[in-house]
């Protein structure tokens, strides 16, 4: 009876172990997207496909429903600078999601791009 109960503990921890880390690997590095975000339009601005290099958009500019959508369907044509956005990397973009997510207008710590 105990050893079934320590074997369905161990199998128990065993199983959010491994469940937590895929949902980790969703996550990205909020501070590299913050960085990219930024090196993307600025590599934009100097190839002169746009006035400035400052990002179109704030992370405040959406609700994290509406970030999710937009990094979902893979649809980057409102930031603009196609170019730069179809060299990012997976693990780029997902930085730049979580960044974005992270300070959407409906978290917990909305930010505005300065």
């Amino acid at each position: 009876m105990i050893r079934k109960m320590i074997f369905s503990a161990m199998a128990a921890m065993f199983v959010l172990t491994v469940v937590g880390s895929a949902l980790a690997m969703d996550q990205g590095n909020k501070r590299k997207g913050k960085y990219v975000y930024r090196k993307v339009y600025k590599a934009c601005h100097e190839r002169g496909a746009v006035d400035t290099a400052k990002p179109p958009l704030n992370p405040d500019a959406r609700t994290q429903a509406e970030w999710e959508a937009m990094f979902d369907s893979r649809d980057y044509k409102a930031f603009g600078c196609e170019d730069e956005w179809g060299q990012l990397s997976d693990a780029e973009v997902t930085d730049i999601f979580t960044y974005l997510h992270a300070h959407a207008s409906d978290s917990p710590t909305p930010l505005k791009c300065k």
